[in-house]
């Protein structure tokens, strides 16, 4: 075979049309549906983009009443499900839980996929409601405290740390972890959302995709950047290191985290919106220190690589895990809360994987051994 070309990773290979999301990996710019993410994280809410990426447009005020009660009314998470994470392996990872979760969930829905390529997915919220529910209450268990439940007044970020910490929280401490969900909520084929194309494909249930999303995003090389940044800064420990910390970490060419992108070569526009939110906690919550170490490394990158000329720039975990961190959630829940927001984003791209669907049979490129005769086994 030699000669042949293949591109390891699909890097670059385009496999499916998609109205759902572009990205403008040169500008730094990104949309859902055709709006900007910095009209969506400033003007929507996370509800609202989900209605967006389910229905393809954004709802009227009615419209989305009735979908935000929809969602809402899905929030409590039944007995045996409580049950099961409060019985759940204690030294699992969350992720194992929400895989576990999903398809515990998927046993109460008829299904309705057989012989056509559309489903019920759209009026069985629970998938897209439970999930924050899940990951509030298994931390809560996990320190022996009891299961808050959701209250329906509340947006689905203020109602998370409102489950998280059993207190209704600042307002815009609220409207912040909103917006930090809704600017994870999609991003174009990335391993995860690829994956449940991949087994939407097949015609599985909606659960079963998302079930394989979520073992795709637990991988050290998709979800869980902005947990390895906060131990970074840890390890920093004082902006007045970062300067060393960062050209000890480049002669040894190790990755700094949370600076450059597969795709953007310019500024991640999430970075942008979610430093301001930073910005603002830092100023409330008089907490500067990580602040300032990540602004320290965030000059020292910008210095050193344009002395290289290979310019590079942060992406949305070098903030995300500060962020998360004055908002008073553990960093084991940081790759949870991803998967909580981008599972309104697998669900929009599962329906429309179906609506014009192709099961997916990529081929490999053999390089194993020629043609052998097989010997039996007493004579090898």
């Amino acid at each position: 075979m030699a000669g042949v070309n293949f591109s390891k990773g699909l890097e670059g290979v385009i496999a499916a049309e998609s109205a759902i999301c572009r990205i403008d990996g040169v500008e730094g710019r990104l949309y859902y549906r055709g709006y900007s993410i910095e009209d969506l994280a400033a003007r929507s809410t996370f509800e609202e983009v989900t209605y967006l990426l389910l229905y393809d447009a954004l709802p009227k005020a009615d419209g989305l009443a009735a979908f935000s009660r929809r969602m809402r009314r899905s929030r409590d998470i039944p007995p045996p499900i409580r049950d099961m994470i409060r019985s759940f392996p204690p030294r699992a990872h969350p992720m194992e839980l929400l895989q576990s979760v999903i398809a515990y969930l998927g046993g109460y829905i008829e299904h309705v996929i057989e012989h056509s390529p559309m489903c019920n997915c759209r009026d069985t919220l629970h998938q897209v409601s439970q999930l924050a529910s899940v990951v509030a209450t298994y931390w809560r268990f996990r320190q022996g405290l009891d299961y808050v439940p959701p209250r329906e007044d509340l947006s689905h970020g203020a109602n998370f740390l409102h489950m998280l910490h059993g207190e209704e929280p600042d307002p815009e401490d609220g409207a912040i972890m909103d917006a930090c969900l809704t600017l994870h909520a999609e991003h174009g084929f990335n391993a995860s959302t690829f994956t449940a194309r991949v087994v939407a494909s097949t015609l599985s249930t909606c659960y079963c995709s998302i079930s394989s999303a979520i073992g795709s995003l637990y991988g050290s090389l998709h979800g869980g950047a902005n947990e390895r940044v906060m131990a970074m800064l840890e390890e920093i420990g004082d902006s007045s290191r970062a300067e060393s910390y960062i050209d000890g970490a480049l002669a040894h060419a190790e990755k700094v985290m949370g600076m450059g992108h597969r795709v953007y070569k310019a500024t991640d526009p999430r970075a942008i919106i979610i430093e301001r939110s930073l910005e603002r906690l830092v100023e409330r919550k008089g907490e500067r220190r990580i602040y300032d170490i990540l602004k320290e490394c965030e000059r020292v990158m910008a210095e050193r690589m344009r002395a290289a000329g290979k310019p590079v720039y942060p992406n949305v975990d070098f903030y995300s895990g500060a962020v998360y961190h004055l908002l008073g959630i553990p960093r084991s829940l940081f790759t949870p809360i991803f998967a909580m927001a981008r599972v309104s984003g697998w669900l929009a791209h599962i329906l429309e994987q179906r609506a014009d669907n192709r099961l997916y049979r990529p081929r490999s490129l053999y390089s194993g051994p020629e043609p052998r005769p097989y010997v039996p086994i007493e004579k090898r």
